[in-house]
């Protein structure tokens, strides 16, 4: 399975552009200048946009994310933990390096214990006004939080409450969270409280047997699919269409990302964007066609090469799919 062939003129184009970035180093507090125009990141009819957790080995608080969004001209993201990082959530120590005596075991599990409540303390005792200036910033800079990720689904009752508040500050249609029976069960009633969405990221378990789309719904109304068509192709050869067909009222957002298939040489492999045989210009034409309120996000994970980052490589693959949508 293959790609849809884009111009090749425009990819020409757009990768002479980014290679240009990667000779030079780029100062990407000049992407935030006053005088850029606000980005637009909706092609066809479809909104591209990108997870923040693309950008986790960068230097990662709000402001820096906003400067890479804005190189990209993303105009729409999944907010990850970059939200309660930025705003001083207390966070676990560094892991001892080699291996651990049993005593340092012990104590790193305490730790762990203890930072779990702090946590939470934390959390409940943060004024949403925090979470309604992040939004100024985002906004103010063309960009908006489709989704927010907190991943609370082992959190207490209370912090759920708390998540699904700050979603809302922050303009999120909902919370994205892990795929579990458990998530399942219990994010979705929180949801319904809440007039909100509580939507589920999945890995590669389509691939397992018995495994049904079906399940990731079935206890509220206000569950939705989070589709990563990347990791359901890579598990299970088969075209993400087919389940976005299916399940399109029940989906609001799908991870984008291009790999192998599970019987190629290498198998299941994450690739740059047009290197791996993900179906992206098949995902991204059905969309346009049906105008489904569906959001593509970018979810970097294969290896960014030596003279780039992942800011520069997101680039890439937004202008990837620009070309298939234009």
């Amino acid at each position: 399975m293959k790609n849809s062939m884009i111009s090749r003129r425009k990819f020409i184009g757009t990768t002479a552009a980014v290679a240009a970035l990667a000779v030079v180093p780029f100062n990407y507090s000049l992407a935030a200048g006053p005088k850029r125009k606000k980005p637009n990141s909706k092609v066809g009819g479809v909104q591209l946009g990108c997870t923040t957790y693309s950008y986790r080995n960068m230097p990662h608080k709000v402001d820096d994310v906003i400067q890479y969004l804005l190189l990209a001209g993303i105009s729409s993201i999944e907010l990850r933990s970059v939200a309660e990082e930025d705003l001083g959530l207390p966070q676990m120590p560094q892991r001892p390096r080699g291996q651990m005596s049993d005593q340092e075991k012990a104590d790193f599990a305490k730790a762990a214990d203890g930072l779990k409540e702090k946590q939470r303390q934390w959390r409940l005792s943060l004024s949403m006004s925090h979470y309604a200036d992040m939004r100024k910033k985002f906004n103010k800079a063309g960009i908006d939080v489709h989704i927010a990720k907190f991943a609370p689904s082992s959190w207490s009752d209370a912090e759920i409450d708390y998540a699904y508040d700050a979603a809302k500050v922050l303009g999120s249609i909902g919370i994205t969270d892990e795929y579990s029976d458990a998530a399942e069960k219990r994010l979705g009633k929180f949801a319904e409280k809440h007039h909100s969405l509580a939507m589920y990221h999945l890995h590669g378990q389509a691939a397992e047997p018995g495994f049904s789309f079906d399940n990731v719904i079935k206890d509220s109304p206000a569950n939705m699919i989070n589709l990563d068509a990347g990791h359901y192709f890579g598990a299970t050869g088969k075209h993400p269409n087919d389940v976005i067909i299916k399940y399109h009222d029940r989906m609001r957002s799908i991870h984008i990302k291009d790999k192998t298939s599970p019987t190629s040489t290498p198998a299941g492999t994450n690739m740059p964007f047009g290197k791996g045989e993900t179906p992206i210009a098949d995902i991204l034409n059905l969309l346009k066609k049906e105008k489904w309120p569906i959001e593509v996000d970018v979810e970097l994970e294969y290896d960014v090469p030596a003279d780039s980052d992942p800011a520069k490589e997101v680039v890439k693959c937004i202008d990837y799919m620009r070309n298939i949508l234009e």
